[in-house]
């Protein structure tokens, strides 16, 4: 038996407006990840950092040696990096975000240079037998980092810089004993109390 069919073919079904909505939705919130804050910025990480330097604060200023002093606070700086990259990723999954997003490379190729900086003055003068200066120089350049970060980030961070940047500038004209003392309270309490400011105000 022959199979009928209609003259004129029947509409394709419209789509469901919640695809449109889903569809925009998603357009906005692309649009305003390119163009917005690099929101990262990690809260419990930068606790977690804090807490480390306060330990190497701690075991540094009993070291037997200016090079032991010295590797106490680099192998702190490699775990302090480690800590804020693992906690940075885990905040964008959470918000189901990318990570290396456009507000993200901004904020990394205004925060890395001082830093590159810092690490070339360090070498510069520890061979110069001017290692007092080191913990100053290491506080300004991370302050001055945070603060160039910070035009693209949370509000609080550039006055997390600040305050880094006054703590460097400050621990210029102290004894170079205190130096441990202006590091911990700089990369240790400083961190400590903005990561919990970033944490509870800025999801984490």
């Amino acid at each position: 038996m022959a199979h009928v069919e209609p003259i004129r073919k029947r509409p394709d079904p419209p789509v469901a407006i919640h695809a449109h909505a889903l569809d925009n939705l998603r357009y906005i919130r692309e649009t305003m990840e390119r163009a917005g804050s690099f929101t990262a910025v990690p809260g419990w990480g930068g606790v977690a950092m804090g807490a480390t330097a306060l330990a190497a604060a701690g075991l540094a200023s009993h070291a037997p040696s200016r090079e032991a002093w010295l590797a106490w606070w680099l192998i702190e700086g490699a775990v302090a990096v480690l800590a804020g990259i693992v906690a940075m990723a885990r905040k964008a999954r959470a918000a189901g975000l990318p990570l290396w997003n456009a507000p993200a490379r901004k904020f990394v190729f205004s925060f890395v240079p001082p830093l590159i900086a810092g690490a070339l003055l360090t070498v510069a003068l520890w061979r110069l037998g001017a290692w007092s200066a080191v913990p100053a120089v290491w506080l300004m350049l991370y302050g001055a980092g945070v603060i160039a970060g910070g035009a693209f980030s949370a509000p609080v961070v550039p006055v997390m810089g600040a305050c880094f940047l006054g703590a460097g500038a400050t621990a210029l004209f102290t004894p170079a004993a205190w130096g441990d003392f202006w590091l911990g309270l700089g990369f240790g309490a400083l961190h400590i109390v903005f990561g919990a400011i970033i944490a509870t105000k800025y999801g984490g």
